[in-house]
């Protein structure tokens, strides 16, 4: 398989697949609707869901490659985020969630009246044979309510942070979820569908930031999260041997001890603090304060961070996966602008020279932005209206939607 990246742009929208660190192949390009905003592709498949900025209560699925719309939908307010896999198609507004079965489209549930959610975060997980869906259950402290879109019931409600939520992404096998708060200083990842705290770990302690993006690596034994600011944060997600013996005792071993024997003396917010691990790899990025998304890809048996920004870049890191430490740039590609502006920004820009690479083939299907999920559900007999709600209007193109087609859109493979 190969990484998919899709780009909402001005124009329209591009897509692209990254058959190795130094080619970037855009493989479809849209100009038919400007001003595209939401843009998301099922795996490596052809269909494609898009939102314009012009009709932004109005969603569209394509056949990208026969170049035919299969439907569209119109809600009653501006759709905020969709989130896709091989069963369900999941449509976020600020206060309702609207669950479609991607095999024919038909709406299958409404939640209505959930907690005001204006930045439409909701996660999917991407193994459609448990199609969890995690989304906010209040707007004023960090609780996450997990569904089973399969099962068509409420799994867990999990009291994750103290305040709002601001980012959350399901493992690729959907066993682990993570969050972080809109204080943006701690991180932890829960057991799903148990919901257990598995790991903790602390951002930074000297500021509050934006954390925008969650990803685990494919294998869900990394964890990397982007903000505002210029670092990358990449974790380890291993346990620590309970008995604390290591083969070669070191000095920070022996602090780790000191600490949590003094722990049971201290209070709880100084001895958790303690207990949570820090990165384990970081990435200092070339520009801060720009809206971006993360991702973990295995290329050629190694993990490798992606890092694609508003203003139209992907960064491709290579990243140690036993010492960790500082990731080194490999390369850098242009996802929309002209040549000539490319140009003047490389000009201006003094980047750090790449180190020697061979070329590597992606060997991870990603979602295409960045740690997407959720699967809502619960049928209905009334189609999942609710109280007089309005069910959205929608046509159907001619024919009906083939998702059967493994040739047309090939399985994905989880690990």
């Amino acid at each position: 398989t190969y990484l998919s990246l899709a780009v909402g742009t001005k124009t329209g929208y591009r897509l692209f697949s990254v058959t190795s660190v130094d080619k970037l192949d855009c493989i479809h390009e849209s100009t038919e609707t400007p001003d595209v905003y939401i843009v998301e592709r099922l795996f490596s498949s052809s269909l494609v869901v898009v939102v314009s900025q012009s009709m932004p209560r109005r969603m569209n699925v394509y056949h990208f490659k026969k170049g035919t719309e299969i439907c569209n939908y119109s809600y009653s307010n501006n759709i905020l985020a969709v989130r896709l896999n091989r069963q369900r198609l999941v449509v976020c507004l600020e206060e309702s969630i609207y669950i479609h079965n991607i095999k024919d489209m038909k709406l299958l549930k409404t939640l209505l009246n959930t907690p005001s959610n204006p930045s439409g975060l909701c996660a999917l997980s991407i193994n459609h044979s448990n199609s969890f869906l995690a989304y906010p259950g209040s707007d004023t402290i960090g609780e996450i309510i997990v569904y089973d879109a399969n099962n068509l019931s409420t799994m867990t409600m999990i009291p994750a942070h103290d305040s709002p939520l601001a980012a959350i992404t399901f493992s690729a096998s959907g066993t682990k979820l993570a969050s972080a708060s809109e204080r943006g200083t701690v991180i932890r990842v829960f057991s799903i569908p148990e919901g257990l705290r598995l790991f903790e770990f602390r951002r930074g302690m000297k500021r509050y930031v934006n954390i925008s993006s969650l990803s685990f690596s494919p294998d869900a034994q990394f964890l990397c999260a982007s903000s505002n600011t210029e670092t990358v944060h990449i974790f380890k997600l291993e346990q620590h041997s309970p008995s604390g013996e290591e083969e070669a005792p070191s000095w920070s071993a022996y602090v780790g001890k000191m600490f949590t024997a003094a722990s049971s003396y201290l209070p709880a917010q100084v001895s958790g603090m303690m207990s949570q691990d820090r990165a384990f790899a970081t990435v200092r990025l070339q520009m801060a304060g720009q809206k971006n998304v993360c991702a973990l890809a295995t290329i050629q048996k190694l993990p490798r961070l992606l890092v694609a920004s508003s203003d139209g870049q992907l960064f491709i890191y290579n990243i140690d996966p036993q010492d960790g430490g500082e990731c080194t740039l490999v390369q850098r590609h242009r996802l929309f602008g002209s040549d000539k502006e490319w140009e003047e920004t490389e000009k201006s820009e003094l980047m750090e020279p790449p180190q020697a690479c061979q070329s590597y083939a992606a060997t991870v299907a990603i979602p295409t932005s960045g740690p997407v999920t959720a699967t809502l559900t619960g049928y209905s007999e009334d189609g999942g209206a609710k109280k007089g709600e309005v069910i959205p209007e929608h046509e159907f193109a001619a024919g009906p939607v083939c998702l059967d087609d493994e040739t047309e859109f090939p399985p994905v493979s989880i690990p």
